[in-house]
């Protein structure tokens, strides 16, 4: 059945009443849609709790600390590192909490290790990404702590299907050499394709392989850049999360060779609009649908493969007055309607 989840961006700041709504309203789903809940992040606590942040605090054994400039390695642990691992443990207790008893597939996104090191710094130079050594020992430390932290998920919710969605939205900076130099005057060399690849499957068999702390599915975030989802899968990927309203004709042809190569396809659909804000507006759930049924036709794609498709909200990052957890709340809702519209066309 056609699933419905998010990647963690929530507004406000209280972790357990957003993780309580989004598992609330993900296990209330109409038949033939499947709800999955996902690890929420509100966006309102501070660059410790940030993508960043709690990504740095997986890491293990290889410490960092917040400066100047932003996040950087670090000779050893300290304030900033405990109170990111703070944030963490908080998320942990939260998702404990509002998911007890949950049985089911549940999304743990995570910051994946080439966006991750194009964001990074190094203690003393540029960015991680810069220095093929550093690289390789981030994505290790990476891979170990996500690990780790699939499995204290897992002793938390023994049911849970545990998901992983590595968050990749910089690769294609990486790809294309796009990424600023420390100075800001020049960018740094391009990352080989084969080498991110590398990086990327190391993560991906560390979540997947570890006994008794494993994950069922490993799935890469691209956003918009569909150039990227070779690399993705070359690296072994159980699915890729693409913003499929933004991809031309030559993405959806990569679409299909990648469906057809039985890696599924997670697609960011956005929420409807008001008209008045000046963004684009649909007119119901039948009109975002079309936004992938029509292109998933064109390229020859059998209807009932849309049985397969996780659709992913695109939730407000920003905000902690109510009005902001309602419009985040409509659109989880607005996709929920899109899923059993593409069921039941998936159904004929």
């Amino acid at each position: 059945m056609t699933g419905v989840t998010g990647l963690g961006p929530w507004p406000g700041s209280d972790v357990l009443e957003a993780q309580a709504v989004v598992v609330g309203d993900l296990t209330a789903t109409p038949e033939g849609v499947e709800g999955i809940p996902f690890a929420v992040n509100p966006a309102d606590r501070g660059p410790w709790a940030g993508p960043l942040g709690r990504g740095a605090a997986l890491l293990l054994d290889m410490p960092t600390e917040l400066g100047v400039h932003g996040w950087t390695l670090a000779d050893r642990p300290g304030r900033d590192l405990d109170r990111a691992r703070s944030a963490v443990q908080e998320d942990l207790d939260a998702l404990a909490v509002a998911a007890h008893q949950y049985s089911g597939r549940l999304v743990v996104p995570v910051l994946g290790p080439v966006t991750m090191a194009a964001t990074l710094y190094r203690a003393r130079g540029d960015r991680v990404v810069a220095d093929r050594g550093a690289l390789r020992e981030l994505g290790e430390s990476l891979g170990a702590g996500v690990a780790a932290h699939v499995g204290r998920v897992r002793s938390l919710i023994p049911s849970a299907q545990v998901v992983v969605v590595l968050d990749e939205v910089d690769l294609v900076a990486a790809l294309r050499g796009a990424v600023p130099s420390f100075s800001g005057r020049t960018m740094l060399r391009p990352l080989p394709a084969p080498v991110a690849a590398e990086l990327l499957r190391g993560v991906l068999d560390s979540v997947r392989g570890a006994e008794g702390r494993a994950a069922i599915e490993a799935v890469v975030d691209v956003g918009a850049a569909w150039t990227t989802v070779g690399t993705a899968v070359s690296a072994g990927a159980d699915g890729v999360v693409l913003a499929v309203e933004q991809i031309d004709r030559g993405g959806w042809d990569r679409v299909a060779e990648t469906v057809e190569g039985a890696v599924a396809l997670w697609a960011s659909i956005p929420g409807r609009r008001d008209a008045r804000t000046g963004a684009a507006a649909t007119s119901g759930a039948e009109r975002q649908a079309r936004v992938l049924v029509d292109r998933w036709r064109e390229v020859g794609l059998p209807a009932s493969r849309l049985a397969d498709v996780v659709l992913v909200a695109e939730t407000p990052s920003r905000g902690t007055a109510a009005p902001g957890t309602d419009r985040a709340r409509r659109d989880l809702a607005d996709l929920v309607e899109v899923a059993r519209v593409l069921a039941e066309t998936a159904a004929g």
